[in-house]
Formats: structure tokens, sequence, C-alpha cells
């Protein structure tokens, strides 16, 4: 492989595959109102935020870390209390005084915040505009988690990037056309990428275990719906049981509002989580060398990546579905597989998980990332010894980035309308 073509392979890796505090909704919308609160340089007296249904669904019913509260309200009145936008998706990263700070805050001021819903065709979009007095500041993030697209301070435009946004609508769903995100990508690129590249240039992907790993440690003394702590007591010391009791144990943790940060992927922490923990618990658990583990972080990591880029940065195709894609390709690679298994596991796993939707970001999203978990173990299994599922089944076809093709097309085009029957049933909830 070129040496250019790495170097671009791992700042994509770098960009996407970042820490992030909470849910990245939410801290998105944390993210998006302290800048604005910044820019107005006072208190605000009324906060408008206006979100796409994709970022409102995923914001709706999940923890604000260390405050034991749900929802928007809280993350905005910790924006406006002790937001520091310049720590990006770790906005909401606060010690407990200044959480305290937003609870009162918002018990005095609760009226003052007023969030709806965007009618827009971009599926990531926050706009928060803070007003006082005569004063008026606004910013809007859209395409990536922490991507400010607008900036404007009493009238005057600071930043204004809508246009080029919107002429890359129909590339792959990131606001960055730089080398990095116009490198087509293939399934043999990932591979060879994460198999071939030299082991200590890929090391900096080993610090993703140490995060999310405490975070499933503080999911397994039970939290959320406690799916990690009570499936750990009956693995009775299964591998694949073990597994994944260890990793849903961190979403528990994070959609519960643990205040600690875990490594995200794709601008998502459970699709981060659940990237990083299989291949390393299972590797530990096989006996797998370092360098073998750290590998297959990466090719669970970039092949993640791949697959997002054509579904789209938010979608009603939940988002474990491209990252248990990459655990089955980790798992194939650490059980000793090779790149034909691989494409044998990813094509198992598009005709197995292809139908799971999300419906926000909640406590269950637990349940989702076991599913998902199992289901890699289940399709790597088949695929390293030989089997696969046939090219006339489903979505699958003969060449595996096809299949990825497809799965993407159906995420991007083929579940819009799913989308507003979720959002629908979600906001009318009796």
């Amino acid at each position: 492989m070129e040496e250019t073509i790495r170097i671009q392979l791992r700042e994509l890796l770098q960009q996407e595959v970042v820490l992030a505090t909470g849910c990245t909704e939410p801290g998105a919308v944390a993210l998006c109102a302290a800048k604005a609160c910044r820019l107005l340089g006072r208190e605000p007296e009324r906060l408008r935020l206006r979100l796409s249904k994709n970022v409102y669904k995923n914001a709706m019913g999940v923890g604000i870390p260390g405050t034991g509260m749900i929802g928007l309200p809280i993350a905005v009145a910790l924006a406006v209390v002790h937001g520091d936008p310049d720590r990006g998706l770790e906005v909401l990263t606060l010690p407990p005084d200044c959480v305290e700070d937003g609870k009162r805050w918002l018990a005095d001021n609760a009226q003052r915040i007023d969030i709806g819903v965007k009618d827009t065709t971009d599926k990531l979009y926050i706009e928060c505009t803070a007003t006082a007095g005569d004063a008026t500041a606004t910013a809007v993030i859209a395409r990536r988690h922490t991507h400010f697209v607008f900036l404007s301070l009493n009238g005057e435009t600071l930043l204004d990037t809508k246009q080029s946004l919107f002429q890359e609508q129909d590339n792959d769903d990131n606001p960055q056309q730089d080398n990095r995100q116009q490198l087509e990508l293939t399934a043999r690129m990932v591979y060879d990428y994460a198999t071939t590249t030299p082991v200590e240039e890929l090391q900096f992907i080993d610090e993703t275990a140490r995060y999310n790993d405490a975070a499933s440690q503080w999911g397994l003394r039970g939290a959320g719906l406690h799916t990690g702590a009570l499936l750990m007591q009956q693995a009775g010391g299964d591998a694949v049981h073990t597994v994944v009791a260890r990793t849903v144990a961190a979403s528990d943790a994070r959609m519960d509002g643990c205040p600690m940060p875990v490594y995200s992927n794709s601008g998502s922490g459970n699709q981060g989580i659940t990237c990083t923990l299989p291949p390393h618990y299972f590797g530990q658990l096989k006996g797998c060398t370092p360098e073998q583990v750290t590998r297959a972080l990466v090719l669970s990591h970039l092949m993640s990546i791949y697959i997002k880029r054509g579904i789209g940065r938010l979608s009603a195709l939940c988002g474990i579905v491209n990252a248990s894609i990459g655990v089955a390709a980790a798992l194939v690679y650490l059980n000793g597989g090779g790149y034909r298994e691989v494409c044998f596991a990813i094509k198992n796993m598009i005709n197995t998980l292809a139908g799971m939707v999300c419906d926000g970001a909640k406590p269950s999203c637990a349940l989702k990332m076991a599913t998902g978990i199992y289901s890699a173990h289940t399709c790597a299994l088949l695929a390293v010894h030989g089997h696969v599922v046939e090219p006339t089944d489903g979505l699958s076809e003969a060449c595996v980035d096809c299949s990825i093709r497809n799965l993407g097309r159906l995420g991007k085009e083929g579940m819009c309308n799913t989308d507003d029957c979720i959002l629908d049933i979600m906001t009318h909830k009796k």
C-alpha cells in the first residue's frame, strides 16, 4: 500500500474515532449552545434551538452525564453556565459542582429554552440562537457533530459555509472534501491497511480500549437496563457471552449518563464501544498477541467507517449495524481467517441485521448492541468455516463492495419514510 494512502487512512481514523462524553447528539446540541453563548458574550435571556428530526430523536431519551437526568434541557443548561465550545464533544465533561450549577439554572430558567424540529433535508443539523436584550448570536452545526457551518453576531455573519455544504450533499455525507474524505474506500483497502501497515503506526488505536473498558467497568456495577451486569452473571465463563456482557455494560453506563468519556466512531459513542470492546476482549480471552489485537481494532473501526459512509451520518438504520459488521471482520481475523473470510462475514452480517432501525438513543441501545455482537460471532464463525450467504440472497451480491453499497442505499434512500414514522410515534406517545 502506498505511503500516501496509509497516511490518509490513519488521518481518517483519527478524525472519526474521537473522545465523547455522553450521547453525541445531546453533546453536539450542548456544543452548539455553548458556542452561541460565547458569541453572545453574556448569559442569554432566551435560547431557541431547532434540530433535524434525527438529532431530535436521538436526544429525547438519553441520560446526560453526571446529572441523573435525561433530555436536552439539562444539556443546554450545562452549556449556558459552564459550556466551553473548545472542548468539542467533551463539552459535558464537568465536575459535580458545575453540574449542580446547571441544575439550579434550569430550575429557575427552563422557560428560556425553546426546542423544536427544523424542516431540513440535512439529517444532522443543530441551530441555536441566543438572545439578550438587543444582542443576538446564532451558531449552526451540520453534517458532523462538531462541524460549525454558520456563525453570526448581531446580524453580522462571522462564518458561512452552508452553500458548499448543500453542494456536497450527494457526495459521502461528510463536510470535509479533503484527501481523507475523497479517498475511495474498498473492503480490500481496509483489510490491507489493518493487516500490513507497520504496527507502530497503528498503536494509537489501543487507547480506545482503555477508555471504553473503563466505561464497561462502570456499567458492570449496574446502570441503565443492567443488561451487561445481568448477562455477566449468566456468562459462566463462556467467551462469547462474556464479550457481549462486558461490551454492552459500557452502553448501559453511557446511556445512563456516565460522566466518563468513551471513544466514538463516526460520531457515535455506541458505535465506538461496539467497534472497540469485542475485538479487545475476544483477543484477550483467545490469547492473541498485542499486535493481533491492535490490527483487529483497526480493522473493526475502519470497516465500520467505510460502511457508515454509504449509509450517512444519521439514518433510520441503526449504527450498530455497520459497527457490528466491523466487529465480524475483526473476529474473523482473530480466528485466523483472511480477506476471503472477512468478505464472507460482511455478507453474512448484511443479510442478518439490515432491517434494524434506529428509534433514538436510549438505555435499550444496549439490547441492540448485544444483538449485533452475537450476530457478529455467528457470522464470523460461519465465515471462517467457509460458509457465506448466496449472492442471490437479499442485499448480498458476489462483490462485497456492491453488497456494502446496497446496505448504504437502504439506509440512505430506502428508510427516509421510516425516519418520519419513528419520529411521529416518539413525539405522540400517550
